[in-house]
């Protein structure tokens, strides 16, 4: 991609190569959530989830936030998204984290809805170069708004982008 990214390690690509973990990236992001406010978001047991959480904390992908109090005395750590995630180029092409990268897509649509998907599609053909200049500013746009800073007031917005081949290539 570009800018300033860098390949994820072996342990990071690992770490990402799941979508719960996804998940759970992307529901920390704007909002810092503790190990059961996460379980209650995903459906998912929390000692699961906390495997899963500090897994991504162990890697760099979630921070701890300080201990505050919780319900009935008990202490509760929030976790907030680091945006790691977004720092590391070319990860979406190792074939296992691809995978879990669509997986994750699919189960928050899922959940959101199609209704409330703003769709497009689009299948040219285009000279090597020109496919490699929209990749490149794809690229750059995701990075430019990626890099802006996030006001409290903000509408929360995901974006998956995937470019495949229109038609498979057959022999001529």
């Amino acid at each position: 991609m570009s800018g300033n990214r860098r390949p994820a390690t072996e342990a990071e690509a690992a770490t990402l190569a799941s979508a719960i973990r996804l998940r759970i990236i992307r529901l920390t992001l704007h909002e810092p959530l503790t190990n059961a406010q996460i379980a209650a978001h995903l459906h998912r047991d929390p000692a699961t989830t906390l495997h899963h959480v500090r897994r991504l904390v162990r890697h760099g992908f979630l921070e701890a936030l300080p201990a505050r109090p919780g319900p009935r005395g008990s202490t509760e750590i929030p976790y907030r998204g680091t945006r790691l995630s977004w720092s590391l180029d070319d990860a979406g092409r190792d074939p296992t984290l691809a995978e879990a990268m669509l997986q994750a897509y699919l189960d928050e649509v899922t959940e959101v809805g199609v209704a409330a998907l703003e769709q497009s599609r689009l299948a040219v053909r285009l000279a090597p170069a020109d496919a490699a200049a929209l990749r490149a500013e794809l690229a750059a746009l995701l990075g430019r708004y990626s890099a802006l800073p996030e006001p409290p007031d903000g509408e929360a917005v995901a974006v998956y982008l995937s470019i495949y081949p229109a038609i498979p290539d057959r022999p001529r």
